[in-house]
């Protein structure tokens, strides 16, 4: 299906000598600061740095919690050594990295307590009145960053866990973590090397194969590819059960990862779940771009993508009505889609009475209606995007540009280098110390796997995405425009069900919450625990899971997010099972399977694009 909602695409300048000069110094000066904007860095640090100096008031404060603190560490220091009050030091927080009770004695527990001691200043410190919020998030994110590399917990000598292992293994444990360390380093230099000196394509057979290997150990529910264009496969689920609700459940995942995290291996699969609840599920499968593909943007993602998957779901089961679940940007997405249908449905054109561009642009003959919508950790106001905030403004778009114009593309490695710097204590310190100084195994899952699966995202859609969504917040603000027309998400007409998980470093819950100042709608909203991918990916049985749901009906009014916490039901288990009862109360009586056509099928599913891999 063609491109129904064409925007104007200016063609690539001739380089200016001048431009293309400057953006080699920014990408030189880029790479000593980890791929982020120098000057914005030094614009933060400078804007806390000169109110500091004009206030003494504040100064005095912190010299006198820096003399609090670090007496306080040497009393309990002085303790431990003594042997007093030993289990003061028990567990004032829930920090994994000194939960071994050798950080109870002395000297250790002195390592500890200076170093919390250091982690409570530099948390007051950044809070200098005057400072834009902006930088003063950014002080905040990178002085926890520097503290964290400083942990006694990262080194070996200051780390007991670690002294204890290698004098009981004859020092075998630290061998071990040594030879990993030089075999890690030299495969790194070597991926520099080959990088720099060859296309992305030519050194793609090089990547290590994956722990899980696609459409063997994960992506294995069965079903078939049903419809394909440049960006996306649509795959159609085999039927388990004997009936199934007539509306299909179609799932949009976020091109920013693999759609297999929601069809990781049988027992935590999500799809799985849903075939076996007696719904008819398709899922999108983006393609991973190459450079090729540098002037697909957000238009295309939401025509080529959503509303082409939306149009091949009606053809190949003839559904005049589908649920729709959009997780992370899919969700994004989504939400835009269904402002889109709300307000053609709410402004139908009676008669012969034209169609506005806008009408015209979605076909609203080839597409279904949306018996309801679910967004799992996927934000419409983006106001608050938590910590992907210290990323994004003018001078760090504008370095990432620069960046994205040599290649055509944000790669999958920089993606992931954004978030492991967001989880930066679980996702680089810790792993480090078990790798390198315990000399430990790594234990690999079928999410890890997933993880390192990395793709990539268009030098267009990117820009597009941050600037628009992100940096200027156009589509809480009513002025995000496709196909010329303003979206508001008011127009959603369907109802929703909005998921938020308690601890996501990259849709935080609250952000999340915040639909419900955009929407009157009925508003189902889940609060989950755990994180942005494990929060969602709560199969029944996993230990320890819970959840806090609460409905507002259509005309809701406003609940503040910390009152609604402390009125909604806590749930225990998973919360998959009421997901589908939501979705099942807004269905029709179930009847036996559309048949799935021979001549739709075009390969078994996972499909071709999902297994497309780059080594960057």
């Amino acid at each position: 299906m063609s491109n129904n909602l064409p925007q104007p695409r200016e063609p690539h300048a001739v380089a200016d000598p001048f431009k293309t000069l400057d953006a080699s110094v920014h990408a030189r000066l880029a790479d000593f600061s980890v791929g982020l904007s120098p000057i914005s860095l030094a614009l933060a640090q400078a804007d806390w740095a000169w109110h500091l100096a004009v206030s003494p008031g504040r100064q005095l404060v912190l010299a006198q919690k820096a003399f609090d603190l670090g007496l306080r560490a040497w009393t309990r220091s002085v303790d431990a050594a003594r042997g007093d009050g030993a289990d003061v030091c028990a567990t004032a927080d829930d920090d994994a990295r000194f939960h071994d009770e050798a950080w109870r004695q002395w000297p250790f527990r002195a390592l500890r307590e200076g170093f919390k001691a250091t982690e409570a200043w530099w948390r007051e410190a950044a809070q200098v009145d005057g400072m834009s919020p902006h930088h003063r998030h950014m002080v905040e994110f990178f002085a926890r960053q520097g503290v964290d590399v400083l942990s006694p917990s990262n080194w070996g000598p200051t780390n007991p866990t670690v002294l204890e292992a290698g004098l009981e293994s004859l020092g075998q444990t630290w061998l071990k973590g040594g030879q990993r360390f030089v075999e890690d380093l030299l495969k790194y230099r070597a991926g520099q090397v080959q990088g720099a000196k060859e296309p992305p394509r030519a050194f793609a057979a090089t990547l290590e194969p994956l722990a899980f290997e696609v459409g063997k150990d994960v992506a294995v529910t069965p079903g078939k590819v049903v419809f394909r264009n440049r960006l996306i496969e649509l795959i159609r689920y085999t039927a388990t059960t004997a009936k199934v609700h007539p509306e299909p459940l179609l799932i949009v995942p976020s091109c920013i990862m693999k759609y297999y995290i929601l069809d990781l291996s049988p027992g935590n699969s999500m799809v799985r779940y849903l075939v076996g609840q007696g719904f008819t599920v398709f899922i999108m499968s983006w393609r991973n771009p190459d450079a090729g593909d540098r002037d697909l943007g957000m238009q295309d993602y939401l025509q080529l993508g959503l509303l082409d998957a939306m149009a091949a779901v009606k053809a190949n089961t003839a559904a005049q009505r589908i649920h729709a679940l959009g997780y992370c940007l899919g969700g994004t997405f989504l939400a835009i889609v269904a402002a889109m249908l709300g307000r053609q449905q709410r402004n139908a054109p009676a008669g012969d009475a034209p169609r506005r561009r806008h009408e015209d642009a979605i076909h609203p003959d080839r597409l279904p209606g949306l018996a309801s919508v679910i967004l799992l950790a996927a934000q419409t106001d983006f106001s608050e995007p938590g910590e992907l905030g210290v990323f994004i403004d003018d001078d760090q778009l504008k370095t990432l540009r620069e960046s994205m114009a040599r290649t055509g593309y944000l790669s999958g490695r920089a993606m992931a280098r954004t978030f492991q710097f967001l989880n930066s204590r679980d996702l680089v310190w810790s792993r480090n110390t078990r790798r390198y100084l315990l000399g430990q195994d790594e234990v690999g899952n079928d999410m890890m796997s997933w993880n390192a699966d990395v793709t990539r995202l268009p030098e267009r859609m990117h820009s597009e995405y941050l600037s628009s969504l992100f940096l200027n917040n156009a589509l809480a603000a009513g002025q995000y425009r496709v196909a010329g027309e303003a979206v508001a998400l008011m127009d959603i007409s369907a109802p929703l069900m909005v998921v938020g998980t308690a601890r996501d470093h990259v849709s935080p819950w609250r952000s999340v919450y915040k639909i419900h100042l955009l929407t009157d709608t009925h508003t189902t909203f889940v609060l989950v625990a755990g994180g942005h991918n494990a929060g969602i990916v709560s199969e029944p049985g996993h230990p320890g899971r819970s959840y806090q749901m609460a409905s507002a009906e259509e005309g809701h009014s406003w609940i503040d997010p910390d009152a609604w916490l402390t009125q909604a039901p806590l749930y225990e288990g998973s919360w998959w099972p009421a997901m589908s009862d939501w979705l099942k109360a807004r269905s029709s009586a179930p009847r036996t399977p559309p048949a799935m056509k021979r001549g739709q099928v075009l390969c078994d599913a996972p499909g071709t694009y999902v297994k497309v891999r780059y080594a960057d």
